[in-house]
């Protein structure tokens, strides 16, 4: 699957070469990433469809890549193009952090999220942003789309330059014929280059970068590569060991994905892993985490 936009300058600089899809780069030790690669290799073998890629947040350098130009479903990872938008509405006074936006019927999903559990009726705009962040919340997530709209992230996801890489739709309990397929899809690099540029300050504005770090950093999901990192899912703002993590996961159905930069005393990375199964049964389930987690052992060694 493709998301056909215009090429821009700015993509092409940041695309990849489509040559050498599988690789592991000479200047990190083959040992480092050697762990991960093979346990890919494992899910690839089972039929897993993986895309993976992580680079030096220093240099940029791309310490190793699996089909990492494949367009792959991300289920919740899209949200941080909702982040970006309403963080970049918020530093141009746009919107005001403190609006409060009303829940509606047609807001409702299940599943991730807290608000749904809440009696308050109507929340300010930070805080919805913040909810998505920290538990990637439903319920906030499609009231804030409401009062954006999704042309507008769609917009803004194409002036960054990314073109295998969006927001599809809004969260649904259930996609009918009509609906998109998937909430949201994007390619290992183009993801990887979008939070290298959020570290960086580079997204619309270093303030906007900086907002949406923040609300990514209150993320409490470490249970895909980022469960190799040790930190306290719940307490993690801050360095711990020498380690810090901004992270986004995606899961539904047959899919688990995960981008993130992680810092360390030697280095820093950003990463973006993404798997498609088949998910009717939980030991393939279960294989897919174990391979996820086995990357995050190998980044850990490596930023460690």
């Amino acid at each position: 699957m493709t998301i056909q936009t215009p090429e821009t300058d700015h993509r092409r600089r940041h695309a990849s070469p489509r040559r050498g899809r599988h690789r592991r780069t000479a200047a990190a030790a083959p040992e480092v990433f050697s762990r991960g690669f093979d346990a890919l290799g494992r899910l690839a073998m089972q039929g897993v469809q993986v895309s993976a890629r992580a680079t030096d947040l220093s240099t940029g350098e791309v310490l190793f890549s699996v089909d990492d130009h494949v367009v792959m479903p991300t289920a919740s990872i899209g949200k941080v193009l909702l982040l970006v938008e309403v963080a970049a509405r918020l530093q141009s006074r746009q919107l005001s952090p403190l609006a409060q936006l009303d829940r509606a019927p047609q807001d409702t999903a299940g599943e991730s999220g807290i608000w749904q559990h809440l009696q308050v009726p109507a929340l300010p705009v930070a805080d919805l942003a913040a909810l998505v962040g920290a538990t990637s919340d439903n319920l906030a997530t499609n009231v804030l789309l409401r009062r954006v709209g999704l042309e507008a992230v769609s917009a803004r996801t194409e002036s960054l330059g990314l073109t295998r890489t969006a927001l599809l739709d809004l969260v649904r309990d259930h996609r009918g014929p009509d609906d998109a397929p998937q909430l949201s899809v994007g390619s290992a690099n183009e993801l990887t280059w979008l939070f290298s540029a959020l570290a960086r300050g580079e997204v619309v504005d270093a303030a906007t970068s900086r907002q949406v770090i923040s609300w990514l950093s209150l993320n409490s999901d470490f249970s895909l590569v980022s469960s190799a990192f040790g930190l306290d899912p719940h307490s993690h703002r801050h360095p711990e060991h020498g380690i810090l993590l901004v992270n986004k996961t995606g899961t539904d159905a047959g899919v688990r994905s995960e981008v993130g930069v992680l810092r360390g005393p030697r280095a820093g990375v950003t990463y973006a892993v993404s798997t498609y199964f088949d998910d009717t049964a939980l030991p393939a389930r279960l294989s897919v985490i174990d391979g996820m987690r086995t990357v995050g052992l190998d980044l850990l060694e490596y930023v460690f």
